[in-house]
């Protein structure tokens, strides 16, 4: 309860947003799939990713994530976002003694379209906030089918 107001906080469980556990076909959504996903946008990423020092292992790399807190940037009027509007807020800084190749990160910014368009729909069917969104096939299809986020989505990386 909220002291002051004497009333349930509007993102409180008991407020009927909570949709139980998700399906498992959706526990191994990844943070960008979300984000995706996501009615509204609250923060901004930036992934660090330093090259390995060790020569038997040229491709492997260690880092981190940050996500930086915003105002609400957007909420969105269709989805999912589409891929310019998700990598606007990705960075990537890369350092190592090499150009930074997209194809080495691994699945660290992948998303599959199928699995995007379905949790759409699950969330059109079992989350009151997702039932008035229209859905947009023709966004989804600027996704790939099983990759890293779309390049062409500028995805902004930066070598150091």
């Amino acid at each position: 309860m909220d002291l002051s107001k004497e009333k349930i906080p509007c993102f409180a469980l008991t407020n009927g947003l909570y949709c139980s556990q998700f399906p498992d076909m959706f526990t191994d959504l990844t943070w960008v799939e979300e984000k995706i996903c996501a009615i509204y946008c609250t923060t901004a990423h930036i992934t660090c990713l330093f090259h390995s020092a060790d020569l038997s292992q040229p491709k492997v790399f260690h880092g981190n994530t940050c996500a930086h807190d915003m105002n609400i940037v957007s909420t969105a009027s269709v989805l999912p976002c589409t891929p310019t509007d998700v990598t606007g807020l990705l960075s990537v800084v890369f350092v190592g003694p090499s150009k930074f190749n997209p194809k080495q990160l691994g699945t660290i910014f992948h998303v599959c379209k199928a699995k995007i368009w379905a949790f759409l729909l699950w969330l059109k069917h079992h989350n009151r906030l997702y039932a008035k969104i229209p859905l947009d096939v023709n966004i989804v299809t600027l996704y790939p089918d099983n990759n890293i986020i779309p390049e062409n989505g500028c995805l902004r990386s930066r070598h150091c």
